[in-house]
């Protein structure tokens, strides 16, 4: 829950103070202290890049395994915290015969449609 609250208010909001961010976290009802959230924002792999934190560029997003499941249907496994950020990336850029995307904390599940399933799972593992 913290580390999607995390993804969701830096991707809609330029941050570029910590205290911003608990300040957010703290009135949506999370409890942590300053320390814990500057080793959650280094876990899930934000750093402070001209002068906001965002994604760094050495963790990135990546699909660790993609596995399709016929006849319409791909399992993306990502790392820990990073399904619901691949997912918003799906959703923009987009796999060929994409539908629409559901994601979990380290799955992600993508529907396409069943004559692209193929062409949708090497576009996946090109994701690695």
């Amino acid at each position: 829950m913290l580390d999607a609250a995390i993804h969701a208010i830096l991707r809609s909001h330029q941050v570029s103070e910590q205290s911003a961010l608990l300040a957010e976290l703290t009135a949506q009802g999370f409890e942590l202290t300053q320390p814990t959230l500057s080793r959650r924002l280094r876990a899930l792999g934000y750093a402070k890049l001209d002068g906001y934190y965002r994604l760094s560029a050495q963790r990135g997003l990546r699909v660790l395994n993609a596995t399709a499941v016929p006849p319409n249907l791909l399992v993306l496994k990502t790392e820990p915290g990073f399904a619901n950020a691949l997912a918003v990336q799906l959703d923009r850029d987009g796999l060929p015969g994409q539908m629409g995307t559901i994601a979990g904390d380290d799955t992600v599940f993508v529907a396409v449609l069943p004559a692209q399933i193929s062409a949708a799972l090497a576009a996946a593992n090109a994701l690695k």
